[in-house]
């Protein structure tokens, strides 16, 4: 029950009807009183919510990435909040109450500069994965001088090695240190993003490696 301090016209405190009253910092204030909810989740809601938290642990793992790779696409919103709205759209797998990323429909970055032919990936000694691929500079807004986005993830442990610029587009190779992921089995993305950072290339998916 609300209890009147100051008159009816003053503030009060407690509950009224719909109405709950109070003082903070010697200001009186009322708000409504908000609804109660026991209602358990439906099982479409529920399905919503393991989806999400799916996404959120993949996207979450390269954040500082993809701020940057989806930044074309990140209209009133963050790179973030872009990569996690494309990966639940397009790359989740599966049924209630089993769901998965599907990884070779996800992105690392997303744009609309032309990305390299052919890339590949091999396993090579001392935990290095080495990259190849073939230019294509010169290709609608290709260049020569466009760096390399170079990405494995590791689904086991929840994390993500990635470089950006350690090679351009004409270099033709380069490799990740994946000393971290040994014996792990790593998702691995080649994307490409231009000198002055404004362009981004939509990555490809080169496949799963295991770390020796």
């Amino acid at each position: 029950m609300g209890t009147f301090n100051k008159g009816i016209l003053g503030g009060f405190s407690g509950k009224v009807g719909t109405v709950i009253g109070g003082n903070w910092k010697g200001i009186d204030y009322m708000r409504s009183k908000g609804n109660k909810r026991n209602l358990a989740p439906t099982q479409a809601q529920q399905a919503q919510q393991l989806k999400f938290g799916l996404c959120v642990r993949f996207v979450q793992s390269m954040s500082g990435l993809v701020e940057t790779s989806f930044h074309n696409f990140a209209v009133k919103k963050t790179g973030i909040n872009s990569a996690l709205s494309y990966t639940l759209k397009n790359a989740v797998t599966g049924t209630f109450p089993t769901f998965s990323i599907d990884y070779s429909n996800a992105l690392v970055s997303r744009g609309d500069l032309p990305n390299v032919l052919a890339p590949s990936i091999v396993m090579g000694a001392g935990s290095m994965l080495n990259y190849a691929w073939t230019d294509n500079s010169g290709v609608g807004i290709a260049k020569a001088t466009d760096k390399a986005i170079l990405v494995a993830y590791c689904p086991s442990l929840n994390q993500c090695i990635y470089t950006t610029g350690s090679a351009t587009r004409n270099t033709l190779t380069d490799s990740l240190n994946l000393t971290a992921f040994s014996g792990k089995q790593v998702e691995t993305y080649i994307g490409f993003i231009s000198a002055d950072g404004f362009n981004v290339a939509s990555s490809i998916y080169t496949g799963t490696a295991t770390v020796s």
